[in-house]
């Protein structure tokens, strides 16, 4: 096989999630935090990915790319690699909470708990969750309730003496309130998951019966998460997403979750009820589900729990200064975030809503935060008079109900709203900024590699290039039009756009250094990217591997091209670093005969970002910049704490220091660096007020 099939490679990606879980040098927290990372992770896998092979399967589609068997043995698999992955889990999990112990925090649960910590967790109980609960019993007489796909479950069992049947229920643990209740005792601190303190006053929940045991266990249910839109031509394509995102509720089930301990006679009626079978989209776990809230963990006030607070710094050219467009108007800025402050582009926003001068903002919207700053920032430039438009991707997968809102608030605000073609998902991350000055017309154009979202930014590394070139602006431009008006004919020359000439400008970005290394003179390709699926892309760097360019890739998700073949790869490495912050940046080095390309982009090779979405990626003139970037590839590619080696046998090793090699943590060195600049600054300024 020349590739990896593309599921079994993200779920090594998770397993590298999974491996900082299990690292003792992360602090423990951080660990918990990571293990609701993996398992967040692995929800969207299967409400996604595992969904689509189940497809596969039903229309007897048996081939899969990357794959040497059928679709049904890439399903059992994967359901291999994940149970092995539950036990990873599961031993994560297990010797966090020892050492937590070790530290002074005990986990508790309703069988550990002392008779004065079970009065408070009663009083507790009676006062801020038995309101949020409603049991539902099960009786075959009545329709199996449906479930919804993100709750927690407890699935509650009641017997009488053994002459009469058990009877059962159904809880739905209620997020109104945190997953973790702390308790406090002469000890010292402990935590008790919502989930226990449910279990310990189950008979108040059920006080009609009498019985002599009850007994609850947690199960998670994960559904098809693909949207359908209808061809319905008399509904609006908000009214389609409306409907679909409904629908979405009601899909297929993929996977149950459960507590392994689980009587028979339980288990047996609820996958007989959600139409599931055992053993195939069934996998038995620990007693706690629904990690992803672990996410959320309490770090009880030790410092040592967590990472270092880490509160990102100003831009060098942006530091003190009083106007942000007055700066991007004499030089070109790269933000790189989450090092430095994502603030930045706010200010902006707002220094564009009150500058006289400016008429115009246009901007696309992938993903933003509930409460946006972005947004909230565009709705004052409206306020103050300026022709706002904002282009939103209604698919944007899981945020599409956030999109919405917002689209509903922008119209109420006078901003014109687009949402772009229906076939076609718009990825970009592009803001402009029109301007008039001394009767000249100024675009001030921006063009990122991550969302406009101030909560993501500040654990998703990405850059954004602020730039006042004409020749960029202008393009951006036309894509723009190209939004509003639909797919025509546009020709770019200086951006890379999808589905207009992304695929044509990386192959020949690839050819002309396989055209360099067949000549003898210098080539290489350096390549920090997400996910890199495409065969075709993936062929032309073996290609270029075959004749001699030396290729170094940092992917930290999905790869399909296997590294270290003779005679295909061989001159080919890739690493992959999974760290504190997720990485998202996205940017390319062509060599061009010791002349190098740069670029940024919002796209990852794959078919969908280079065919069937709007993406931009834009060219870096700016020296400055590109020295920038080269020293991120190096500290990235020099990292030995954090690196992982992709091979052939997608193992994850670590990638170690050899020699007098230095152990490098880029992230931590890239946090030293850009606080460096700013102390550099600084002692700039300072001197230069001296008289």
């Amino acid at each position: 096989m020349k590739y990896f099939n593309r599921e079994l490679s993200w779920l090594s990606f998770n397993d590298r999630v999974l491996q900082e879980a299990l690292d003792d040098e992360v602090p423990l927290v951080e660990r918990l935090r990571f293990l609701g990372i993996y398992s967040n992770n692995l929800d969207e896998f299967y409400r996604v990915r595992v969904a689509n092979i189940k497809r596969m399967i039903q229309v007897g589609d048996q081939k899969v790319e990357g794959y040497k068997g059928t679709s049904e043995e890439l399903f059992e698999e994967i359901r291999n690699v994940v149970i092995k992955q539950q036990r990873k889990f599961e031993h994560a999990y297990a010797s966090i909470l020892h050492k937590l112990k070790l530290n002074g925090i005990r986990h508790y649960d309703e069988t550990t708990v002392n008779d004065k910590q079970k009065r408070e967790l009663k009083s507790y109980f009676f006062s801020s969750v038995i309101h949020d609960i409603v049991p539902v019993l099960l009786d075959k007489k009545m329709p199996f309730p449906r479930l919804r796909d993100k709750a927690i479950y407890l699935a509650v069992r009641m017997e009488w003496d053994y002459k009469r049947k058990a009877r059962f229920a159904l809880i739905e643990v209620p997020n109104r309130v945190s997953r973790f209740y702390i308790l406090e005792s002469e000890k010292g601190k402990g935590v008790i998951l919502i989930d226990d303190i449910i279990r310990l006053n189950l008979a108040d929940i059920f006080p009609i019966f009498s019985f002599d045991t009850i007994e609850a266990f947690t199960f998670k249910f994960t559904r098809d998460a693909e949207l359908n839109l209808d061809d319905d031509v008399s509904m609006s394509f908000i009214e389609k997403m409306e409907k679909s995102i409904k629908q979405r509720k009601k899909g297929e089930p993929v996977r149950m979750v459960y507590d392994h301990r689980m009587p028979q006679d339980l288990l047996e009626m609820l996958i007989k009820s959600l139409n599931l079978t055992a053993g195939i989209n069934t996998i038995a776990g620990g007693k706690y589900h629904n990690f992803k809230d672990f996410m959320k963990f309490p770090d009880f006030g030790n410092k040592e729990f967590v990472y270092p607070t880490y509160t990102p710094v100003d831009h060098p050219s942006f530091h003190k200064q009083h106007s942000l467009i007055k700066v991007i108007l004499e030089k070109d800025v790269l933000l790189h975030y989450p090092y430095l402050r994502f603030d930045h582009l706010v200010d902006l926003l707002r220094e564009a809503a009150i500058d006289p001068k400016v008429s115009s903002i246009k901007i696309n919207i992938y993903r933003v935060a509930q409460n946006s700053q972005v947004m909230n920032a565009l709705v004052n430039a409206v306020r103050n008079g300026k022709e706002v438009t904002v282009v939103l991707e209604l698919q944007a997968r899981f945020d599409e109900e956030n999109n919405l809102f917002w689209s509903e608030r922008m119209k109420e605000e006078g901003a014109k709203v687009l949402f772009g073609p229906e076939h076609l998902k718009i990825h970009s991350k592009l803001i402009q900024i029109k301007r008039h000055s001394d009767k000249k017309e100024q675009l001030i154009t921006y063009i990122g590699t991550g969302n406009f979202n101030e909560r993501s930014a500040q654990v998703y590394t990405d850059v954004g290039l602020l730039t006042a070139d004409k020749k960029i602006a202008q393009e951006v431009h036309e894509v723009f039009h190209m939004m509003e008006h639909v797919l025509h004919n546009h020709q770019f020359k200086t951006l890379i756009v999808s589905p207009i000439n992304a695929r044509r400008k990386y192959i020949s970005l690839i050819n002309n250094e396989t055209k360099n290394a067949r000549k003898g003179l210098p080539a290489f390709i350096h390549i920090k990217i997400n996910n890199l699926v495409d065969p075709q892309l993936i062929d032309k760097l073996y290609e270029a591997s075959q004749n001699g360019v030396k290729i170094k890739l940092l992917v930290r998700g999905i790869c399909c091209l296997i590294p270290g073949i003779k005679g295909l790869s061989q001159n080919i490495e890739i690493l992959s670093v999974v760290d504190r912050f997720l990485e998202h940046t996205r940017f390319l080095v062509f060599g061009n005969n010791d002349k190098p390309l740069y670029f940024i982009t919002s796209a990852d090779w794959m078919e969908r970002n280079l065919d069937k979405r709007i993406e931009v990626g834009a060219p870096i003139f700016d020296k400055s910049i590109q020295e920038q970037i080269k020293l991120i590839f190096a500290m990235q590619w020099g990292d030995r704490e954090k690196a992982r080696i992709i091979d052939k046998m997608q193992k994850n090793s670590y990638k170690e220091a050899s020699g007098h090699e230095a152990v490098i943590r880029s992230q931590v060195e890239l946090q030293n660096h850009y606080r460096h600049l700013i102390e550099l600054k600084d002692a700039e300024m300072k001197q230069n007020q001296l008289p």
